[in-house]
C-alpha cells in the first residue's frame, strides 16, 4: 500500500509541475484535437494537462484514492492496465469528440481506475477483491453516470474511454495477481471446535453400533419355553 500511495503521489506531483508550466507555453498542439491528425499527439500527452485549479485538484484526489487502492490490491493488473486506460482516454476523445474542440485532463484515467477496480471485484468475488470494489464505487459510484453526455465542457468522450480500456484491462489482466492471504479470526477457530466437539458427542447412527449378543443358533431352531408359575 505504500509503495503504491508513494507512486499515486509522484503523478499527482508530476500533474502539478505540469499545470505550473502551462503558462509559459502553447499547450494546446499537446491537448487532443478531435478528427485532427495532428491531434493525436494528445493522446499521450493531454492526460498531464488541466483547465484550472479546481481540475487538477479533482483528478488529483481521485488518482490518490483509486491508485493507492488499485495498486496495492492489485500491483501487476494496475501497472499493465494503466497503457490502457491512457490511451483508452485519448482515443475516446479523438473518435467521438467534437471536430475543433480540445480535450485534457486526467480524468479519462480515473475513470479507467475505477472501473478496472469495480469489474475486478465483479469477476475475481474474493474478498480483498470484493472490498475494494466496494471502496472504490463508495467514493466514486457516479462515474458510471459521467461517461454518458450531462454536463456542458466535460468531456465526457475522453471519461467513456478510459473506463471501456478500464473494463477491457480487467478482463485480460484479471489473472495477474494472486489472491491475497485470507486472514483468519479467532472466532472461526471457535466454531471448528465446536464443530468438532459436537461430531465426538453425537451419538452413532443405530447400523453403526456393534452387536455384543448374538441368539444361539440351536435356541433360534428349537425355540424357547417359558415356565409360567401355577395359579392358585
Amino acid at each position: 500500500m505504500l509503495r503504491a500511495l508513494n507512486i499515486s503521489l509522484g503523478f499527482v506531483l508530476a500533474l502539478i509541475l505540469a499545470y505550473s508550466a502551462q503558462a509559459s507555453f502553447d499547450w494546446s498542439p499537446f491537448a487532443v484535437a478531435p478528427h485532427d491528425m495532428r491531434g493525436l499527439l494528445g493522446v499521450l500527452t493531454a492526460p498531464l494537462l488541466h483547465g484550472s485549479v479546481e481540475h487538477i485538484v479533482a483528478n488529483a484526489s481521485s488518482l490518490l484514492i483509486l491508485g493507492t487502492l488499485a495498486g496495492s490490491v492489485y500491483p501487476r493488473a494496475t501497472a499493465w492496465s494503466l497503457p490502457f486506460l491512457w490511451i483508452g482516454s485519448g482515443l475516446g476523445a479523438w473518435l467521438l469528440g467534437d471536430a475543433g474542440s480540445h480535450h485534457l485532463g486526467a480524468s479519462g484515467v480515473t475513470h479507467g481506475l475505477m472501473f478496472l477496480l469495480f469489474v475486478l471485484g465483479l469477476l475475481r468475488r474474493d474478498r480483498a477483491a470484493i472490498a475494494a470494489g466496494m471502496i472504490a464505487f463508495f467514493f466514486y459510484g457516479g462515474m458510471l453516470l459521467t461517461v454518458l453526455p450531462h454536463e456542458a465542457g466535460i468531456s465526457w468522450q475522453s471519461h467513456l474511454g478510459g473506463a471501456l480500456g478500464g473494463v477491457i484491462a480487467a478482463l485480460l489482466f484479471r489473472r495477474l495477481d494472486p489472491a491475497l492471504p485470507r486472514k483468519r479470526y479467532s472466532w472461526e477457530d471457535e466454531e471448528e471446535t465446536l464443530a468438532a466437539m459436537d461430531d465426538e458427542l453425537e451419538p452413532p447412527a443405530p447400523r453403526e453400533v456393534p452387536v455384543l449378543w448374538q441368539r444361539a443358533q440351536q435356541e433360534e431352531e428349537r425355540g424357547v419355553v417359558l415356565k409360567f408359575p401355577p395359579r392358585e
